[in-house]
């Protein structure tokens, strides 16, 4: 019989930026585990918005939205903070699906199973997008293998930086005084995520979380947290909550707890 309650009174240290992480918060809280918040990524309006608006204003054929963050802070951006009803529009993963059909558009292109660039990429929509205009929406500084693939296919491709993502300032004291007692399992979504939780916590903290398991939604963040020095890493099936949730309660069971 599966165990409804997997995490039973054990501490997942939840590191996306705090609008984004209530809903697996919940998930964690449901299993009996203790969702600790501790976003590592602060999100906040891109500061040029008269040319994003200009831009955005345009033709396109497509637009691609790399993020629920992309859908919502776009959204107001476009003429009467509608989305245009012409270009087909994709979304990179299950959320920003989501997030574009509360909008007022269902995304026309959404990859399956695994929810990333490379995933979206492989759709046979978009095997040839030669003469196409395609806009990026994404935040600022993000990965350049979407942009540089469909142009590689022959689109031109802009891309609309419509955040920005910062530094937040946390208290770490007395997270590390009880981190023993109450980690079981840190997550991470991303690289940046990763590397701003390793900013965050500081030389004093590093053993403590470098010796925590840490789960991840991507070999690339996975191979990127083993160079940094992390002991024990798993993957989720998906950048879902519910994978990510499972992820943690494999963790655990399979032994992985705190040291």
């Amino acid at each position: 019989m599966t165990d409804p309650r997997p995490l039973s009174g054990l501490g997942v240290l939840v590191t996306r930026p705090a609008a984004q992480a209530e809903r697996l918060c919940a998930l964690i809280e449901a299993a009996g585990g203790r969702a600790i918040r501790f976003p590592t990524v602060e999100i906040r309006p891109a500061s040029e918005s008269e040319w994003l608006r200009w831009r955005l204003a345009e033709p396109w054929d497509l637009l691609v939205f790399v993020s629920r963050n992309a859908v919502e802070h776009a959204q107001p951006l476009f003429p009467g903070a509608q989305l245009p009803p012409e270009p087909r529009l994709a979304a990179v993963g299950r959320a920003t699906a989501e997030a574009l059909t509360a909008a007022g558009r269902p995304a026309d292109l959404v990859p399956r199973g695994r929810f990333d660039s490379e995933a979206l990429l492989a759709l046979p929509e978009l095997s040839d997008v030669r003469g196409r205009r395609v806009l990026i929406l994404r935040g600022d500084g993000g990965r350049a293998l979407l942009g540089e693939t469909l142009a590689a296919r022959g689109a031109e491709v802009v891309y609309a930086e419509v955040y920005r993502r910062v530094l937040p300032r946390l208290p770490v004291a007395g997270l590390l005084e009880r981190w023993r007692e109450e980690i079981a399992v840190a997550t991470a979504t991303s690289d940046e995520v990763l590397q701003n939780l390793l900013k965050l916590i500081g030389a004093a903290g590093q053993a403590r979380l470098l010796a925590t398991p840490l789960v991840v939604v991507s070999e690339r963040t996975k191979v990127l947290a083993q160079d940094l020095g992390f002991a024990r890493v798993g993957v989720a099936e998906r950048a879902d909550d519910e994978a990510i949730l499972a992820a943690c309660c494999d963790a655990i069971s399979s032994g992985v707890g705190p040291v």
